[in-house]
């Protein structure tokens, strides 16, 4: 039943495996245009670090110059001693109320640059990650409904929304902690150099160690987030499918069968979060553990320093404050880098994310505009279908050798069985899809030369499933003619014969009508979009099975509607019920994709063919049914079927 195929790889896998480097291309073409604000991210995080590192420095220089006088102040500071030699009192009283006052200012600076950098750095991510959704959303618009056909709602709110996220919080967190720890590891690097180089050399002898289990890690951990960020979209896909068929579900008495399709897909996320997770929890402890090494190597040779002397082939003096400032800053050395794992980590899913995201960014668009095409100009409103064939893949045709003309201000209905291929028809003209042979022309002029958005705005669209957005009553009658005023808005829903019941609603148009229309019945959320199609005043209509979910008092009422929307404007019909259809210019009637009938009303009755039929089985007259009519009814259904069953 489900049209998921859950055990599919991720639908974006070879567009994927495609992309070079895809955090060099965000960087280039989203984070180009903010590199002020990194950068000042960048300057303020060094200096900030920089101011971070004082405080044991001169901690260490109290201790050896001020408590135990073992040196003087400018003789304990490892840098700098001779710039601030010429400022440095003589008194150690003096001398330390003046490491206060240094202390003071190193605290305010940090504070300042620390503002400036999350500043910095913020500005950065947020705004790459707003133009990368937006330009994402932006594409997944543009793409045909090739694309929609076979990708899952849960898939695209995954990349728009997890996979977006996951880019703003590597830019803004995981690049502030690798510039925080970058400067960190180097500046203590430099200062425990600069105090004791031999006992530096044992502080750092993990860091080989760390590095080569720190490259095992990405070359594990890569394939593992990129298996979770697919599984991510297939899970978030299931729940927005069983959440939007709830009533089915409740009324089926199906929410036994939902729950083990929704913990298969949960199981198979489970599984490949897990796989990572193993890797990750065995990763971060052996981290931490080769970097404490460091820490209990330089606790052991650096005590046995200042205890008994240089020990083995050390050499030189240990003072008790270099050694305390040692300890302190070799601990602040470890932590540091155990944490570039997590930014390891961060990167690989933010590679991961953008991978996704630049594969749908890459997704190629069938529909292509030609350069140097105008907007339509829509004169008489003379519809042309000049031997049209059209397939959804190279496999099958689905409809074939379509042919007919519909002047401007006729009206034109498609009738047939299901599967016919009607609505085919008819998104060829909203050109959903190009033609594969022929041509479509509208007052002489081909679909393919003009301006998409241009045929579009040109069109009206009446569907049976009729979409409301979430917000009022006005709002949904103005969609896609915002600059509408509210008398334009109340003349449109008279014409639909819905200003009736929009007065008895609670707020009149400023009722909201919930999340799809929910509040409204079908037969209301219908003449709202008739009076959206009436305010747009379209020169061309479609009507696709516009009443045939509604009741007959709500039909008759659509009805009255849509003889006024079609007055003086070309209009296509699609319609089961053949009563709504009896009076249009032209019936075409369509069997497996091919044109077997065509005529008025009348003609079609006295030709006793597929249409006659059609009318006899809506009158009731079943028992008069040929035969061979049943047959045929019969194999097309069970066709239809096989259908669905490959599709699912």
């Amino acid at each position: 039943m489900s049209g998921v195929d859950w055990d599919e790889d991720d639908p974006f896998e070879e567009q994927r495996e495609n992309i070079e480097n895809p955090m060099k291309r965000l960087f280039r073409d989203y984070g180009a245009p903010y590199w002020w604000a990194g950068l000042t991210g960048i300057f303020a995080s060094v200096f900030a670090r920089i101011l971070d590192l004082l405080p044991p420095l001169f901690l260490a220089v109290a201790i050896d110059a001020i408590f135990t006088e073992e040196a003087s102040y400018a003789e304990a500071l490892p840098l700098g001693g001779n710039i601030l030699e010429p400022y440095i009192p003589a008194k150690p009283v003096d001398q330390f109320w003046f490491t206060i006052g240094l202390l003071v200012a190193i605290f305010i600076l940090a504070a300042v640059f620390h503002w400036i950098r999350n500043w910095g750095f913020n500005y950065f991510a947020q705004h790459i990650q707003h133009d990368v959704r937006t330009d994402t959303y932006d594409k997944m618009q543009a793409l045909n409904m090739d694309f929609f056909a076979d990708k899952q709602t849960g898939e695209m709110m995954s990349i728009l929304s997890n996979d977006a996220n996951r880019l703003e919080r590597f830019l803004n967190d995981g690049m502030n902690s690798f510039f925080r720890l970058s400067v960190m590891v180097v500046g203590i690097a430099v200062l425990l150099f600069a105090y004791n180089w031999q006992l530096a050399l044992v502080t750092m002898a993990p860091v080989p160690l760390i590095a080569i289990f720190t490259f095992i890690f990405i070359k594990l951990i890569q394939p593992k987030y990129a298996e979770v960020r697919s599984m991510v979209g297939k899970l978030n896909s299931r729940l927005e499918n069983n959440l939007g068929g709830i009533k089915v579900i409740k009324s089926s008495v199906t929410e036994a069968y939902e729950s083990d399709r929704v913990d298969d897909v949960s199981d198979d996320y489970l599984d490949a979060n897990w796989g990572a997770i193993n890797i990750r929890i065995k990763f971060f402890p052996g981290l931490q553990l080769l970097s404490g090494l460091g820490f209990v190597l330089t606790f052991l040779v650096g005590g046995l320093w200042v205890l008994e002397g240089p020990p083995g082939p050390f050499s030189g003096e240990l003072r008790a404050g270099t050694f305390v400032a040692f300890i302190l800053y070799s601990q602040r050395f470890i932590w540091p880098m155990a944490q570039f794992g997590q930014i390891i980590n961060m990167y690989q899913r933010a590679r991961a994310s953008s991978a996704r995201i630049f594969g749908l960014m890459d997704e190629p668009d069938r529909l292509e505009q030609r350069a140097g095409a105008e907007d339509l100009e829509v004169t008489g409103g003379t519809v042309e279908y000049n031997d049209i064939s059209f397939g959804y893949d190279d496999e099958e045709t689905i409809v074939d050798d379509i042919d007919f003309t519909v002047e401007g201000g006729e009206t034109l209905a498609l009738v047939g069985p299901t599967g016919a291929g009607k609505s085919t028809v008819l998104k060829l003209l909203l050109r959903m899809y190009d033609v594969d042979e022929g041509e479509i022309t509208i007052d002489g002029q081909d679909l393919k030369d003009v301006r998409l958005r241009s045929i579009r705005q040109s069109i009206g669209y009446v569907s049976q499933d009729t979409f409301l957005f979430y917000g009022t009553v006005e709002e949904n009658v103005k969609y896609g003619t915002f600059d509408a005023t509210r008398e334009e808005v109340i003349e449109a829903a008279k014409m639909a014969e819905a200003h009736e019941f929009i007065k008895n609603l609670p707020e009149g148009y400023d009722t909201e009508v919930g999340e799809r229309g929910v509040k409204l019945s079908g037969g209301q959320r219908q003449r709202l979009s008739i009076a959206r199609a009436i305010l747009k005043d379209p020169e061309i209509l479609i009507l696709d099975e516009a009443t045939s979910d509604v009741d007959t008092e709500t039909e008759m009422l659509i009805q009255r509607s849509l003889d006024k929307l079609t007055a003086d404007r070309t209009t296509f019909a699609i319609a089961h019920r053949l009563s709504t259809i009896r009076d249009a210019d032209q019936i075409l009637v369509l069997e497996g994709g091919e044109i077997v009938e065509r005529g008025s009303h009348s003609e079609l009755l006295e030709n006793d063919g597929l249409y006659a039929h059609l009318w006899g089985v809506q009158a009731g007259e079943i028992d008069e049914l040929p035969q061979e009519f049943i047959e045929r009814a019969q194999r097309r259904q069970a066709r239809v079927e096989a259908e669905s069953d490959d599709d699912d």
